[in-house]
């Protein structure tokens, strides 16, 4: 069990005001989360069908969803659908790249991929460990508050512009829409061109964790960002694929 004072040490400091929604239809499941991310030093909101779960989103944000897939109501792919497209649900208010944390007990790779192709920024497969889904919770919040206190200035790379204060981007001149997760991928590679990375150290170092990792997680990521940023995602210009390797961000040849 975690002590009062490790709340306290690390990442208790940074969870400081930080509000996690838990959407889960098991009681018994939502209070152990619970307990455990407020001994971190979290806020925690719970819900228990996705249609309360919306209800909540339309009134606050939280800075992280930990989402059950299997819900009544309306489902966890749904409501992380519905959070990455919010400009076409005008009920939910808020901004579409909440981190968001799937925990799902479906264990074949193609229902983990369904998720993070949404833009899902990472999974946890039941039956979990509290203390790894906490260690997946600091994870996402350590990059996107460092993120937040980021002070270097925007940088362009032919087309391709990122501001990290405001944490936008765009290609072309024309506004690119990317989850927090996918804008920490690309920010990474973009502070390392020509640099090649494996996939374990884009985990390590963009995810914040080495033994959780599923590279695969990754592999979703980059193609969601080639097809946000790519005229053509097969033939990819900015993040290029170095074949048993791992990738490299590449500026543009000029024409």
């Amino acid at each position: 069990m975690y002590s009062d004072q490790q709340a306290q040490n690390g990442v208790g400091k940074m969870a400081k005001e930080r509000n996690i929604l838990v959407v889960d239809d098991e009681r018994t499941i939502r209070e152990v989360v619970r307990r455990y991310l407020e001994l971190e030093g979290f806020a925690v909101t719970e819900a228990e069908t996705g249609p309360q779960a919306l209800s909540i989103l339309q009134s606050s944000r939280p800075d992280l969803i930990v989402l059950d897939i299997m819900l009544p109501g309306v489902d966890g792919f749904a409501i992380t659908r519905r959070l990455r497209q919010a400009d076409d649900y005008s009920p939910l208010q808020i901004d579409g790249d909440i981190p968001i944390i799937l925990l799902t007990a479906r264990s074949n790779e193609v229902d983990r991929v369904a998720g993070l192709e949404l833009g899902a920024d990472d999974y946890v497969t039941k039956p979990f460990s509290p203390r790894e889904l906490v260690a997946r919770v600091k994870a996402v919040l350590r990059r996107s508050i460092a993120a937040e206190v980021e002070s270097e200035s925007p940088v362009e790379f032919g087309g391709l512009s990122l501001d990290p204060r405001s944490r936008s981007v765009s290609v072309d001149g024309k506004d690119v829409s990317l989850t927090a997760k996918e804008f920490d991928l690309l920010w990474f590679l973009l502070r390392h061109p020509r640099q090649v990375f494996t996939r374990q150290q884009l985990l390590d170092k963009v995810w914040g964790y080495e033994f959780y990792g599923d590279e695969s997680t990754v592999t979703v990521h980059v193609r969601r960002l080639r097809e946000k940023l790519e005229p053509n995602p097969s033939k990819p210009s900015y993040i290029q694929t170095v074949w048993g390797v791992g990738y490299k961000f590449e500026a543009p040849s000029a024409k």
